[in-house]
């Protein structure tokens, strides 16, 4: 078997003790449990859960997580700003990166009845808004599969001079 160079097998080692590190907390301090996952985040279950960040291009404007700038949508996602949320003013979003969706329920909003799921921000876990499931009206179904952000929770970045 070739002996690895000098600097790959340092980096292997500290791979091995990352993965270590993180078995450990997922078998709740035992090294010697059942294989999982590295992680930065553990589900409410003990096993460890590895999250990737998204990242946007940098040449197009975005716009970010308040609490930890993760980034959340290109303003080219963006379908209106004419949005009410639950704190203020809120922008409609064709799709979003680093935001996770919670269970899915029935709420009247100002426009009517709709299934909204809440929608949190991957990294800090803050909620920032809701995305449109089911619109029960039919002047409303544009809005399905869309994203509502509110602007107490997004900055923008990248470009906006």
């Amino acid at each position: 078997m070739p002996k690895a160079a000098p600097g790959q097998e340092r980096r292997m080692r500290i791979t091995f003790l990352f993965d270590l590190l993180f078995q450990e907390a997922a078998n709740g301090g035992h090294a010697n449990g059942q294989s999982s996952s590295a992680s930065s985040s553990s589900s409410g279950s003990g096993t460890m859960v590895k999250t990737f960040q998204a990242y946007l291009p940098p040449t197009n404007r975005t716009y970010s997580c308040v609490h930890c700038r993760a980034h959340l949508a290109s303003h080219d996602e963006l379908i209106s700003k004419s949005f009410q949320g639950s704190q203020g003013r809120a922008y409609l979003f064709n799709s979003v990166v680093n935001v996770a969706c919670g269970q899915a329920e029935e709420r009247v909003l100002l426009t009517g009845l709709h299934a909204v799921a809440d929608i949190y921000c991957e990294c800090c876990r803050t909620p920032l808004g809701w995305k449109y499931e089911h619109a029960f009206e039919s002047s409303q179904k544009y809005k399905e599969g869309k994203y509502i952000i509110e602007l107490a929770h997004m900055i923008k970045e990248n470009g906006w001079d």
